[in-house]
Formats: C-alpha cells, sequence, structure tokens
C-alpha cells in the first residue's frame, strides 16, 4: 500500500468518526453536582469549533470524542440544574476566513452561552485573535492553545500547558540522563518559522546544543540522509502524518534513533499509521496519562468506554478534562446563566481540582503547567 493511499484512508476514516460524531445527540449536563437557581434559559448551547483539515484531523477528532463523551455523561445526570446542554460542534477549515464564519455562527446562536474546546492549536490561536478584534462578549474556555507567546486575553481561558512548558519537560528529562546535545527537526517550513526561535531560547537556557533539520516536501529522504554523527535523540516538531513518514526514512538507518514529539501527535493514530517500528517515540502531553489512577481519568475511561467504541489517548482525555472544566464553573453560577453571567464566572479564574487534575491561573492567565510523556515502543507497545 502506498503512502498516499494510507493517507487518504487515514483522512476518510477520520472524517467518517466526524460525520458520526456530528449525527450523535449532545444534549448535556453533568455527573458532577447540581444545585444553584434555575437558568435564565430552558435551552443550554456550549460551542466548540473543531478545525477538520487534513492537517488538525489527527488532534481534533480524539478531542472532539473525549469532549463529546463528557457532555453526554453529563446529560444523563440531568444537566446543569436540570437543563440538558445541547454541544454544538463548529466544524471550520482552519483557514482564518473559516474560523470567522465559524464564530459568526456561534455568536448569532442566542442559546450558545459560551465555547469550549476549540482545537486545535491553529483555530485555537486565529480564534483568540478574531474574539479580541470583535470583542467578543462569550468565554472561550479550555481551548488547545499549545502557543506559549501569546499574550491570553481576558476571554480566553487556557487550561493546559503550552509548548513551551513541554518542550521545557522534554528537555529536562534529557538533562537528567545526561544528553546535552539533541536534533531539532521541523516537519515543515512553517513548523521551523513559528518553533525554531522559541526552542532555541529554551535549549540555550538549559546549556542544550542543538543541531536543526528542516523537512519539506519528502520527510522520508531526511530521515535516510542524517549521518552517524547526527545526534542520537531528535526533538520533532510538526504533525503526526509528518513524524510517521519521518520515520521511515529513519527505519532505513543502522544508527538506533530516539525521537521526543510534542501534544500534537498523536501516538494512536501514529502506530495505526503504521510508524517505523524502530524508532522509538516519545510524546509530551498536558494531562495525566490516560492509565492513571486519578479520579478524573477513572470517570473518563468508564465514561469513554460506555459510550464510544474508541481506545484512550491523551488528545481524548483533554477533551474530556475541557468540558469537565467548562462543566463545574457554569455549575457554580447562582444567577441565571447566559453569556454574561458565564463569562463573569470564568473571569473569576477560580482554582479547580478535577479529580486530581488541579487548575490554578498564574500571572500570564495559563491555568496549568502539568506535562507528563508517553511511549510508543519498538513492539508498538503505549507506555505511560
Amino acid at each position: 500500500m502506498t503512502d498516499s493511499v494510507l493517507l487518504n484512508r487515514r483522512s476518510a476514516v477520520l472524517m467518517s468518526s466526524f460525520l458520526a460524531a456530528s449525527a450523535l445527540s449532545t444534549n448535556t449536563a453533568s455527573v458532577w453536582a447540581q444545585g444553584g437557581k434555575a437558568p435564565a434559559s430552558k435551552t443550554l448551547v456550549i460551542g466548540q469549533i473543531v478545525d477538520t483539515s487534513v492537517t488538525q484531523q489527527d488532534v481534533s477528532k480524539d478531542f472532539l470524542i473525549g469532549s463529546r463523551a463528557a457532555w453526554q455523561a453529563v446529560n444523563l445526570k440531568g444537566g446543569i440544574r436540570g437543563v440538558k446542554v445541547t454541544h454544538l460542534t463548529i466544524e471550520t477549515d482552519g483557514t482564518p476566513a473559516g474560523v470567522r464564519q465559524a464564530l459568526d455562527s456561534a455568536q448569532r446562536n442566542p442559546d450558545c452561552i459560551a465555547l469550549s474546546g476549540c482545537v486545535g492549536d491553529r483555530v485555537a490561536t486565529q480564534l483568540m485573535d478574531a474574539a479580541i478584534n470583535r470583542n467578543l462578549g462569550m468565554a472561550n474556555a479550555a481551548p488547545w492553545l499549545q502557543s506559549s507567546d501569546l499574550v491570553v486575553d481576558d476571554k480566553t481561558f487556557p487550561i493546559f500547558a503550552p509548548r513551551r512548558a513541554q518542550i521545557t519537560f522534554a528537555l529536562k528529562t534529557l538533562a537528567v540522563m545526561g544528553l546535552q546535545e539533541l536534533g531539532a527537526v521541523y516537519g515543515s517550513a512553517q513548523d521551523y518559522a513559528a518553533h525554531h526561535q522559541e526552542l532555541e531560547k529554551i535549549a540555550a537556557s538549559l546549556r542544550f546544543k542543538l543541531q536543526p533539520f528542516q523537512g519539506g516536501s519528502n520527510l522520508r529522504q531526511l530521515g535516510q540522509k542524517l549521518t552517524f554523527n547526527t545526534p542520537a535523540v531528535l526533538l520533532f516538531l510538526g504533525g503526526t502524518p509528518e513524524l510517521a513518514d519521518f520515520t521511515k526514512g529513519l527505519d532505513q538507518q543502522a544508527r538506533q534513533r530516539y525521537i521526543v514529539a510534542l501534544a500534537d501527535v498523536n501516538l494512536q493514530v501514529l502506530k495505526d499509521m503504521g510508524a517505523a517500528r524502530g524508532t522509538p517515540i516519545v510524546a509530551t502531553q498536558p494531562v495525566p496519562l490516560d492509565n492513571a489512577a486519578l479520579p478524573v481519568v477513572r470517570a473518563y475511561r468508564e465514561t469513554l468506554a460506555r459510550l464510544f467504541d474508541e481506545p484512550p489517548t491523551a488528545l481524548s482525555l483533554a477533551g474530556y478534562i475541557a468540558a469537565r472544566y467548562t462543566y463545574e464553573v457554569l455549575a457554580s453560577v447562582d444567577t441565571p446563566l447566559t453569556r454574561e453571567t458565564a463569562l463573569a464566572a470564568f473571569q473569576k479564574r477560580s482554582d479547580l481540582d478535577l479529580g486530581g487534575f488541579r487548575i490554578s491561573f498564574d500571572a500570564q492567565r495559563r491555568g496549568s503547567s502539568y506535562v507528563t510523556q508517553s511511549m510508543l515502543a519498538r513492539d508498538g507497545r503505549m507506555i505511560g
């Protein structure tokens, strides 16, 4: 089977999952405590803007499944103070115009009181810019905002550790192992332009020597061309399909390589796409391990198993946590729920413990610096 056929089939599978998820009824409220006064409306809508473009499907599909599972579980318990929530998925192609149209759709819906779990990183970044430019009057809760350099506005509430925290965690782990030199592989020219300055600053602060490699149309060829003097450990900045292609080039080399990737790489999808097994791959993730003993993880796994025929992944756990955080804040409002009262509740930025996942906003308005790692081992096993 050719790579193009494999990628096209993967895209078809992902798109069918999107369509199936969109067909599900997701009126929702909470597996968590109820109380307080009745909301202003008999209908509550939570919008989730999702990037279905080819480069973001792997991230968005799993994240969306986790959010849907959480909101469905919420509704099975009666909703927010007795009112079920309609979980409105708004798909976009990831372009600036597409993001603006998606935001328009949410704003025009009078029952949509907040956005939650908007994904992936490109859409989350564009959405924050668009919201600032138009003075968005609703909360944008728990977006998959990976960029570290953006100044978070007073209507955006990111709860996951950004890219800088993930890179720092990965490099500190390598430093503990005594490693001080590594390669930095960028999946595309766009990835290089977006991330190389940030990565070089972080590496310099930790006294790492970086050897950069810029990918392009033929990442497999780049993998084949690495010499014996290239560092054995490679930090990869790019998406899942690009990394899968790169590993197939590495598989033809005699020297053993190890890859460290970030949270936008979906290890489960990477395994399904046939990434070369000869190269162990570690990926950072800003949520607990999906087999952790924390209450929030146990609730996630039970809900996912009951409602979806999907394996647990870090990204769907993140989607689940995003929805649960949104619920917890909305359930705390003791006045009628509107866009204004919902936004005011999020702007308090109260500390929360979501079953062992702590959210505590810092001076940069970021809710967490929590990072863990998982490995796709040479034998195909997923190891936490």
